[in-house]
């Protein structure tokens, strides 16, 4: 009730500022706009700051916001809103104590040298301090804040209440299952043990690639609230925008790359685009991957409806398109033909990078605009109403990420050239039993 109030009250003081701000236009003689009136610095201080205040699920809403709208907001806005990504309002010091005690016991304090209480990072779920063990190890140890899983489903509701009572959502579409597996997604978030689980995973799966750092992690300190890692030192991914051309090229060129190794080689991928989530190395060139908090398993299906679609794109077959976007679930084959083939033209928006043989410069395109103003265009035909997977969605947030990234470097990357090593099903990904049979049967043919 307390956080509903909360972002009531929210909306309440938007609205009032909006009211004063059309009254001034008014006054000069002006005919303001909804949009002007609404995408306002001091409307933007008045959401970061209580939804910095809130924490968790309600500020990784305005995370994603910040994020998707950045580009297209004025840049004092962008600004401010992106303070989202990583300042949430910190634990004072007796409450990161109070955590610890209850997840290490009262002498935790022994373990350490003097254990630095400032945070050096502060985002939805947790924040994060630098700690040594007296055995001499150089830790980033994440804590979670309390209550964060108590308010999930709460959150999650009273955000979709607000964009019902906005009119943003019509009452016929059935959100239930989207906001049952964004409260799983986030429940899954705020367990660090199996955050802990991905991050070794992960190691395991990039120890071929050397471009890349993954934090060890440190089990013995870590616990459900707790995640104990090594420390690895670097500067945010996005302060490389002013870094040479080859470099950002490099950059984007790398996260691109891992994006389809995630969902074609390894059926596993960190879903959270948030760009606090990548550092960088100047020095070494090596990228390090922090939050493995939002990773979600893709079933081999998935990959081979992507595989198709992609395929048909690169040939420039639009019927194959639609029977690889049906087989995955982005229509159903009663979606009337218009909203079939707005569909497939946000696809091959979409896939313009992938089908660009040679450096595609994402400073030089409006893509993501156009894939934006498609989507809202389609969104309002009411009579097209259809939610895909699940995983598409995931999927979706992790590659309009990157291609914001790629956008903010203007970044000259050949997409073309890094995925054509997944479209084809290479022999190592057949099944031994499938191996074998088609041994037997090869004699038979000749």
């Amino acid at each position: 009730m307390s956080r509903l109030a909360r972002l009531g009250s929210l909306a309440t003081g938007v609205a009032g500022s909006m009211l004063m701000e059309g009254a001034r236009q008014l006054a000069q003689g002006k005919r303001p706009r909804l949009s002007d009136l609404l995408l306002t610095p001091a409307n933007a201080r008045k959401i970061t700051h209580q939804l910095a205040r809130m924490r968790g699920a309600a500020m990784k809403v305005g995370q994603l916001i910040s994020m998707d709208a950045g580009d297209l907001l004025p840049p004092e806005m962008a600004d401010i809103l992106a303070r989202l990504r990583s300042d949430a309002q910190a634990m004072p010091q007796r409450q990161v104590q109070a955590v610890l005690t209850a997840n290490w016991g009262a002498k935790w304090q022994q373990r350490f040298e003097p254990f630095s209480f400032t945070p050096i990072a502060a985002a939805s779920i947790g924040q994060v301090h630098r700690a040594k063990t007296k055995d001499g190890r150089d830790l980033a140890i994440k804590i979670q804040y309390p209550g964060v899983r108590k308010s999930i489903a709460s959150d999650v509701n009273n955000v979709a209440t607000l964009l019902r009572m906005s009119g943003l959502l019509p009452k016929s579409l059935d959100i239930a299952p989207l906001l049952l597996e964004a409260k799983n997604q986030l429940r899954e978030e705020a367990d660090y043990q199996r955050e802990g689980e991905h991050l070794q995973r992960f190691a395991e799966l990039l120890a071929d690639a050397p471009a890349f750092v993954v934090p060890k992690l440190h089990a013995d300190l870590t616990t459900k609230n707790v995640l104990a890692m090594s420390f690895v030192d670097g500067v945010p991914v996005e302060s490389m925008v002013h870094a040479p051309q080859a470099e950002r090229d490099r950059i984007v060129s790398l996260l691109v790359g891992l994006l389809f190794r995630e969902l074609f080689e390894f059926g596993l991928m960190q879903t959270d685009p948030n760009f606090a989530n990548y550092r960088y190395d100047p020095e070494t060139k090596q990228l390090i991957l922090l939050d493995f908090g939002a990773t979600r398993s893709f079933a081999p299906t998935l990959a081979q409806g992507y595989r198709q679609v992609i395929a048909a794109a690169l040939a420039g077959d639009r019927t194959a398109m639609a029977r690889a976007a049906l087989a995955i679930g982005y229509f159903e084959k009663r979606t009337l033909p218009k909203h079939q083939a707005a569909v497939l033209a946000m696809f091959e928006m979409a896939l313009e990078p992938l089908c660009t043989d040679g450096d595609f410069d994402f400073g030089a395109t409006d893509m993501v605009q156009r894939l934006r103003q498609a989507g809202m265009a389609l969104g309002l035909e009411r009579d097209f109403w259809h939610i895909p997977p699940v995983d598409t969605l995931f999927l979706h947030r992790k590659l309009g990420g990157l291609y914001l990234l790629a956008a903010r470097f203007k970044a000259r990357v050949n997409v073309h050239q890094l995925v054509q090593p997944f479209l084809q099903v290479r022999r190592s990904s057949i099944p031994d039993t499938m191996q074998d049979a088609c041994k037997r049967i090869r004699p038979a043919f000749g």
